[in-house]
């Protein structure tokens, strides 16, 4: 059925987010290019982005609604309705769902009572299944507001969410603390992360990711040098 126009944002409200995008649209040599983090600015005011959402957008861009809503609902990280303040995302592609990904999964939505893409009661907790979370090196993996829990069990991820849903501290595997999905949804427009030491957290990659590299360059933390670096072979060949 055809939708009447959707209604504005409050003006104290408008009046921030337009200082916000101004500030994200000031990054882009062509205003359009700022669509996807002004969409992560929406979901930092509503949790996800709405048809207020979707025309604010479109205003501060020059761009029908339908270019606005083409993009966020081609990308998986832009929720389509209200959820909950933690967004537990479960990987089920292929080498999570073989490390036990999927029983994960399962035991999930029945200690939850909810289904795929489906919130807790309280609106704490969202859980959903998602796509390769790109630590094949740590699975099963389980992702908090895309923070990282890595090599999970069953149980541990059942007391991982016992603990959100009960406001206790949760502290991801590696990573940045955990913040709600709004203040992640921000820090992801664009905006810096201002919460003391969060920064300097986030590190780089763990060891499970670089002993390929270090493996690539003749090195193995348990035996020493194994092979020799690709370029001293290379070398030799050439001499």
């Amino acid at each position: 059925m055809p939708q009447l126009p959707a209604p504005d944002y409050p003006a104290e409200v408008r009046e921030r987010l337009a200082a916000d995008a101004a500030d994200i649209i000031a990054r882009y040599p062509d205003s359009r290019s700022a669509l996807l983090p002004l969409l992560h600015l929406i979901q930092s005011q509503e949790g996800f982005v709405s048809r207020t959402g979707i025309r604010f957008c479109a205003e501060v861009l020059g761009l029908t609604t339908a270019e606005v809503n083409a993009v966020a609902t081609f990308y998986t990280m832009y929720r389509r309705k209200a959820s909950g303040d933690y967004q537990v995302g479960v990987c089920t592609n292929t080498l999570c769902a073989v490390m036990g990904g999927d029983a994960i999964f399962e035991e999930l939505k029945e200690h939850l009572g909810v289904g795929n893409n489906e919130t807790t009661p309280d609106g704490k907790v969202t859980l959903e299944h998602i796509e390769c979370n790109a630590a094949c090196d740590y699975a099963p993996v389980v992702m908090v507001n895309w923070e990282f829990f890595d090599n999970q069990t069953p149980e541990s991820a059942k007391a991982m969410v016992d603990d959100l849903l009960a406001g206790r501290p949760v502290e991801p595997t590696r990573g940045a603390p955990l913040c709600t999905y709004k203040e992640t949804a921000r820090i992801l427009a664009g905006f810096p992360d201002e919460r003391a030491g969060a920064v300097e957290a986030s590190g780089g990659a763990g060891p499970a990711s670089l002993i390929g590299l270090r493996i690539a360059r003749g090195e193995s933390p348990q035996l020493g040098k194994v092979v020799r670096p690709r370029a001293e072979t290379a070398t030799e060949e050439g001499e």
